[in-house]
This record gives structure tokens, C-alpha cells and sequence, in this order.
């Protein structure tokens, strides 16, 4: 068994036995054609762990805190799926383009106040960061939460992220791309 199946049936395990603030049962895992078909409305591919997830685990109510969001569809609390809320995003920051949302950067979870953990799916890892508004500034307002997105599974399974109260005193490092991953978007 590769490490990254033996990934995933950790992350089954946890997500079959406990439950993020919010999600009364897990979904049931989403369909090729609906990961297909987010990624076509996406205009990027999804990266495969990323995807597995969806397919293989399912489509949102698991992991850290509030969970993964859906992949296509809304929670019934009202909370966006990961791709109507990156198509809002990049929507807004075309319409301030103090707060510009990079291409290819994929909300996944809600943390409350506004936070994001986001996967860059033009990375090679999938590199899962943390958008944080609260900054007051949209270059201020990115970290890098993981090197991949494996590295951030790892991170909730063993109860080691910044979010737990045991590990309050992590600082996350500034994600270095904002700037060239937002330049485009503030000069059209």
C-alpha cells in the first residue's frame, strides 16, 4: 500500500468516526462526472489527493474545524461549496482590486471570520494555504498552512495545526506567490 493509500484510509477513518461543527452525517463521496464537471467550471484540474478526497471519502463534512466544504453544491447551513466560493472570489476581486483572489486557488475550508484553507492547484503539491482577511490587507492576508496537502491531512489526523489550542503559538510563514500570482488580476 503506497503512503498516500494508506493516507486516505486514515483520512476515511477519521471522517467516518467524527463529525466538524455543522455536519450532521458524512456525504456520500461525489461522482466523476461532478469532479469533472467542477473542474471544467474551474477552468484547472483538481489535484489528485484533492480529488480522491472528493471521490474516494466524500464530497465535504470532514477535516479541521468546519470540514471540507462540498466540491459542487452548498451545505444546507447556507455555506457555499469550494467552487461557487472561488468564483465569488475572483468575481470580487475583480471588483476591488485592493483584494485580488489568485488564479488556481481553491477555498476548501471554512475556518469562521472569513479564513480559508485554500489548495494552490497550480502547484505540484497542491500547497494548502491560509487566507486570513482579518489582516486588513490582501498581501498580508496569505500564509503557506502546508507544503501539500498530504503534509495538511497529516497535520489534522495527528492534532498538530496551528487551529488546535495545544499549538497556539505556530506562525504560519507569508505565502511568497501573492504578489506574482496577483499581478495580473490589478493590472486588467
Amino acid at each position: 500500500m503506497t503512503a498516500i493509500e494508506q493516507l486516505l484510509a486514515r483520512v476515511a477513518t477519521q471522517a467516518r468516526n467524527t463529525r466538524p461543527w455543522g455536519w450532521p452525517s458524512l456525504p456520500a463521496p461525489a461522482g466523476t462526472a461532478e469532479v469533472t464537471r467542477a473542474e471544467a467550471v474551474l477552468g484547472f484540474p483538481l489535484p489528485a489527493l484533492l480529488a480522491s478526497l472528493y471521490l474516494r471519502i466524500g464530497d465535504g463534512g470532514f477535516g479541521p474545524e468546519y470540514g471540507l466544504l462540498p466540491l459542487l453544491e452548498g451545505q444546507p447551513s447556507g455555506e457555499p461549496a469550494a467552487v461557487q466560493q472561488y468564483l465569488a472570489s475572483r468575481e470580487g476581486g475583480r471588483k476591488d482590486p485592493d483584494w485580488p483572489w489568485p488564479e488556481g486557488v481553491l477555498p476548501i475550508s471554512h475556518w469562521g471570520c472569513g479564513m480559508y484553507a485554500c489548495v494552490d492547484c497550480q502547484s505540484p503539491d497542491g500547497t494548502v494555504l491560509l487566507f486570513d482577511p482579518n489582516a486588513h490587507r490582501a498581501d498580508r492576508s496569505w500564509f503557506v498552512d502546508a507544503p501539500d496537502l498530504a503534509t495538511w491531512l497529516r497535520t489534522w489526523l495527528e492534532g498538530t495545526g496551528w487551529y488546535e489550542e495545544s499549538n497556539d503559538s505556530a506562525d504560519l510563514p507569508p505565502w511568497p506567490d501573492f504578489s506574482v500570482r496577483t499581478t495580473e488580476i490589478r493590472a486588467s
